[in-house]
């Protein structure tokens, strides 16, 4: 039996991908079980700089499956919150890797679909894919993304998207700020590919890391307790092997591949 999310490393990318193309990826327990598992590994991984979420099959993601959906209707509210909880912890290992991470979307990303390339730092897509978060459609709501969404686009926008609850094509999700590039896709695996090539060999990962963090976590300080939290944090990269060694490359104007 194959696995519901398969994973490799090549040159330096991780590579997870959704494989049930045949429930058209859509998300339950055990997927997200083992999504989170894959992560963990490529997070401690040193042979791992950037990771690349993808999928097989024409959908990229569909949301919760059917199973899931009719088991919500007979669990206890302690059991739903186990489940949430689930879902919550994966997007936000996503959210928080210290790798940046890539969504490479090559179909349809629907409610928690939608929501895992949210929480992406970057994402390509085709321009047939289409997306939207429809829970509130069924009497659902799109409460743990929606954390996330937030910060993405802002208030007024996440309001349009989360109760207007209407699919988007993909150049209206580029518009949203939900993705950042259209490509054809015939060409979307190399797009990724060299893009994730370029923050490889170009950028210190100890660096985008850390920038990553920065991002995450000042947006909530106030503007004093940010601005300490920022020179405290510069101070800090100053002392990484890596700023080191990138200084001297540039004083020395020697060519620097990360």
């Amino acid at each position: 039996m194959e696995q519901a999310v398969s994973s490799h490393i090549f040159e330096r990318i991780g590579y997870l991908t959704l494989n049930r193309p045949e429930k058209r990826n859509a998300l339950n327990q055990e997927m997200v079980s083992e999504m989170r598992s894959i992560f963990s590994e490529f997070e401690t991984d040193d042979a791992v700089k950037v990771i690349v979420i993808r999928a097989e099959g024409k959908v990229f993601c569909s949301g919760a499956d059917l199973a899931s959906l009719q088991q919500l209707q007979s669990n206890s509210f302690e059991e739903n919150l186990a489940d949430s909880n689930h879902l919550k912890e994966l997007f936000q290992q996503i959210y928080t890797s210290q790798k940046v991470v890539i969504a490479q979307v090559q179909g349809h990303a629907l409610a928690g679909g939608c929501g895992l390339v949210t929480v992406c730092d970057f994402a390509y897509a085709v321009p047939e894919a289409k997306f939207g978060y429809t829970e509130v459609k069924i009497g659902f709501v799109p409460a743990i993304v929606k954390v996330f969404l937030l910060r993405k686009i802002g208030e007024g926008k996440a309001k349009q998207l989360l109760l207007g609850a209407e699919l988007l094509t993909a150049k209206e999700a580029q518009d949203f700020g939900l993705i950042n590039w259209l490509t054809e896709a015939d060409q979307l695996e190399q797009s990724v590919y060299d893009f994730a090539q370029k923050l490889i060999t170009q950028n210190s990962g100890v660096a985008m890391g850390m920038t990553k963090q920065m991002i995450a976590e000042v947006q909530e300080m106030s503007l004093e307790a940010g601005l300490s939290y920022a020179a405290e944090m510069n101070a800090k990269a100053r002392e990484s092997q890596d700023c080191k060694q990138g200084i001297s490359a540039f004083l020395n104007k020697e060519p620097l591949i990360w």
